[in-house]
């Protein structure tokens, strides 16, 4: 039976990547749902019909976008909490690499911030919602280890804290941008100098 899905060809990793990189540009400041691959193919100055040889929608795009930065990051939050160390520095070092993520996945970043709430509800983006869990977990745990060890403060609200911590955090991939002033480590220790005076042990 005749068919007019095109043939997926296998694109070079660094081909695949730019395609990539240029479809979360777009998700990021327009939003999934507005998002045509007419556009992401535009943007990256070819057809879409061409788009399809690579990929077979949009959801692939996202989904490979999103999946790339969490295992990304969960690489470099999984080598912190196995490091043995202790809750202050843990936490400094879960904080310095979640900047090192924006600063090497910004769109991606934005596009979690916005939009995993509604796309966690569909199967295929179940994951969202299980990396979240964990999240919560490798944070609420280190701020407990932090107040059982008496290094941040004994009236700490837990999840308070972590709340506040987390979308402080991730909110400065609304205005980052790679190869500014700053690098992510100098803004990690400005960003640690302001919330550890607040949360740690006084004297």
């Amino acid at each position: 039976m005749p068919t007019n899905k095109k043939p997926q060809v296998t694109a070079t990793p660094e081909r695949r990547r730019e395609l990539l990189d240029t479809a979360a540009e777009v998700f990021a400041e327009q939003g999934y749902n507005a998002t045509t691959v007419r556009k992401i193919a535009d943007e990256a100055g070819m057809l879409a019909g061409s788009l399809y040889y690579h990929f077979d929608s949009k959801e692939s795009m996202l989904e490979e976008i999103l999946r790339t930065f969490l295992d990304e990051l969960w690489n470099g939050y999984d080598a912190v909490l196995d490091a043995g160390l202790g809750p202050r520095e843990t936490l400094e070092a879960l904080v310095t690499e979640s900047f090192r993520e924006i600063d090497r996945h910004r769109a991606a970043v934005a596009i979690y911030q916005k939009e995993s709430r509604q796309l966690a509800a569909q199967q295929r983006f179940a994951f969202l919602a299980a990396s979240q869990r964990n999240f919560e977990k490798a944070w609420l745990s280190t701020l407990e280890r932090g107040v059982v060890a008496e290094v941040f403060r004994a009236d700490l609200d837990i999840r308070l804290t972590y709340r506040f911590v987390r979308d402080t955090v991730w909110v400065a991939a609304s205005w980052y941008r790679p190869g500014g002033q700053h690098s992510p480590e100098e803004i990690a220790r400005q960003y640690l100098s302001m919330v550890l005076d607040g949360i740690s042990a006084r004297e």
